[in-house]
């Protein structure tokens, strides 16, 4: 069944909407977790969810919950949402998609259903990218007691301002207890990645999610002259890091095919200045497959080049953090739900891993979970180029609400079905 055209203009029209929150002048979004332009649009949304009608919560994490109650206080609860934090001068729909589509088919469900088995929840997550604050997924992990929720609020971003701080400057740092546990979670987001439109495809649901082995490499040297002091009595931090950084590349090529991503997206050298040599350096870096015995060999080979730079350059290192999560596969139940209900559309859902995190990794560990997505053009994320087909997303708010409504019937047995099969 699809919804009719004034549900598809008004997801359109509030994307517009709130991408003009923390809005760039090339088109993408600048909205880190618990900055001004993030307060906004978190403003926004709970004042959006109470003028539709559900009772909102903010929980001690910062997570905004929409709850309505419309099965009774005995029924079990069914919950979807995303996120509304961006990555720097990021894009426009990577997490607001899915948060403004939830809002949209929860409310209509809500008022269209007489006689639903579940109760029906929508949540914006906190911390979801982790470009301010690490670990990313911080409220997601918080919620399902994967990290305590006073650690995390302790997080401090690179000037030392706290997630606690940050959330209460904005007026988030909530007081109120978080959703109910849910008895299944569903997720719509863009993919961010290629293959649905190189495939010709339009919808797709997630089979697996990779591991991924999140590095903050510290490496510390002496600070020194760049001018007089000879380079053989140098200790230069970058040159170690930046060693490393090349070398990282070279493990995928090492790797099978296709099964290891790596990267290093931030470095932090100090002081930072062109005639001193770096003494401290920070390079954050990732490795992600889907394999624990690939995951495992890379991350063994990452720390014997990481000696090797070091001692090549003359200079100590440590991790100053090491995280790891373990691939895993969403609920089998929910992939069959979503492939029903998107065949019905007219566009059976291919099924991809998702190598990029979302909030439904850290649910799957409380319930049966999926993300289901919609086409990335060219396969953009976390670029102010991010986009997607107006009518892709108009598809994609028709593929949740389809499966939010067969949940909210038949209740929670259908999330669960064929879980133990793989």
């Amino acid at each position: 069944m699809t919804r009719p055209d004034h549900i598809h203009r008004e997801l359109h029209e509030q994307i517009a909407r709130f991408s003009t929150f923390g809005a760039t002048k090339a088109g993408g979004i600048h909205r880190p977790e618990a900055t001004a332009a993030n307060g906004e649009a978190r403003d926004a949304l709970v004042a959006w969810l109470r003028e539709s009608g559900f009772e909102v919560r903010i929980d001690a994490i910062g997570n905004i919950f929409g709850l309505a109650g419309i099965a009774g206080p005995e029924a079990p609860w069914l919950l979807t949402g995303s996120h509304v934090d961006s990555q720097p001068n990021g894009g426009r729909l990577d997490g607001t998609y899915g948060v403004i589509a939830s809002v949209i088919a929860a409310r209509e469900l809500r008022q269209r259903l007489a006689a639903p088995a579940m109760n029906l929840a929508v949540v914006a997550w906190t911390n979801e990218e982790g470009a301010r604050f690490q670990p990313s997924v911080l409220g997601s992990q918080a919620y399902v007691g994967a990290i305590d929720t006073d650690w995390a609020l302790a997080r401090e971003d690179r000037d030392g301002i706290t997630v606690r701080a940050a959330l209460e400057a904005i007026g988030h740092l909530g007081t109120d207890q978080p959703a109910p546990r849910p008895a299944a979670y569903v997720e719509l987001h863009i993919e961010c990645g290629p293959l649905l439109e190189r495939a010709g495809r339009r919808l797709a649901a997630f089979d697996r999610w990779w591991g991924c082995r999140k590095l903050e490499i510290r490496f510390e040297g002496v600070p020194a002259h760049t001018g007089p002091t000879p380079m053989a009595e140098r200790k230069d931090a970058l040159l170690a890091a930046a060693g490393v950084i090349t070398e990282l590349r070279q493990l995928v090529d090492m790797a099978p095919p296709g099964e290891l991503h790596t990267s290093v997206g931030r470095i932090e050298a100090l002081p930072n200045s062109p005639n001193v040599v770096p003494s401290t350096v920070t390079i954050f870096a990732e490795l992600r497959s889907a394999d624990p015995a690939v995951l495992e060999t890379a991350f063994a080979r990452t720390e014997a080049l990481i000696e090797a730079e070091a001692t090549r350059a003359g200079v100590g290192w440590s991790f100053a953090r090491d995280e790891l999560r373990r691939p895993g596969r969403f609920a089998p139940g929910l992939q069959r739900l979503a492939n029903e209900v998107a065949t019905g559309l007219g566009e059976p859902a291919m099924r991809l891993d998702t190598i990029a995190a979302h909030d439904a990794v850290p649910m799957a560990r409380l319930c049966p979970s999926i993300v289901v997505a919609t086409p990335s053009i060219g396969g953009i994320c976390h670029s102010p180029l991010e986009d997607t087909r107006p009518e892709d997303l108009a598809l994609g708010l028709d593929l949740l609400t389809g499966m939010l409504e067969r949940l909210l019937v038949e209740g929670p047995d259908l999330a669960k079905a064929g879980e133990t099969a793989s």
